[in-house]
């Protein structure tokens, strides 16, 4: 077992483990016990009263973030050249077709997101090995397959992303950095969360969030209080 540092030791001392935290206080908290010397991301866990292994029980869903997740997401845009100036001018970093499509089947996946137009994804289905598992897979369902690639473009660009129930019934997702305000992370966080309560498959019964923590890059766990959410 690896011993813990001076630094982790410091930051679970700051942690009252008898106790549940509100998430303003949570978000605050987690600011304080990171130490990293980087802009730690800020992630928030969920585990969920559901079984994924069933159709009617898997929550997925798109969220934007008030704040946006700090991150400089890399957006590829796959579209015919009547699309690629809109595309552009919605701020992708990558824009094209057939010349990123031969990259990727090379093994090319330096992005972070796919935005591509109904009419491509035939195009795309070969790919689905290399894409699938990276999670780069365009799909309707989280707006990444589109005719508006200028507004799918600049909502991924604003903060919008997209979550999906693990299989073992947990979402894990990025809130933020580290110097975002704790006002601001917890503002993210509230958004995902009650996004995620209006996913509540009607097939789920019981208590629907069983628990749910806020952490850091590389700082311990914080347990929020799942009746205030």
């Amino acid at each position: 077992m690896a011993k813990l540092t001076k630094k982790h030791k410091e930051a679970l001392a700051k942690i009252d483990s008898s106790k549940v935290y509100s998430l303003n206080e949570a978000s605050t908290l987690v600011k304080d016990i990171t130490s990293a010397n980087f802009d730690a991301s800020v992630d928030l866990a969920l585990r969920l009263g559901v079984d994924p292994r069933k159709a009617n029980q898997m929550v997925r869903g798109v969220v934007t973030l008030p704040h946006g997740t700090g991150k400089d997401v890399k957006v590829l845009a796959l579209v015919t050249p009547d699309k690629e100036a809109e595309a552009t001018e919605a701020g992708a970093d990558y824009v094209g077709l057939d010349e990123y499509l031969a990259k990727i089947k090379a093994g090319w996946t330096d992005v972070d997101v796919i935005i591509t137009m109904p009419s491509v994804m035939g195009k795309l289905g070969p790919l689905g090995r290399i894409l699938g598992p990276r999670g780069l897979m365009p799909n309707p369902k989280t707006g990444t397959v589109t005719m508006d690639v200028k507004k799918a473009v600049a909502e991924v660009k604003a903060g919008k992303i997209d979550f999906k129930v693990d299989k073992t019934g947990i979402v894990h997702a990025a809130i933020g950095k580290v110097s975002f305000d704790a006002e601001k992370l917890s503002e993210n966080a509230n958004e995902l969360i009650q996004t995620i309560i209006k996913l509540k498959p009607t097939a789920a019964k019981g208590t629907y969030i069983k628990s749910a923590f806020i952490s850091s890059t590389q700082s311990p766990s914080v347990q929020l209080d799942t009746k205030s959410l």
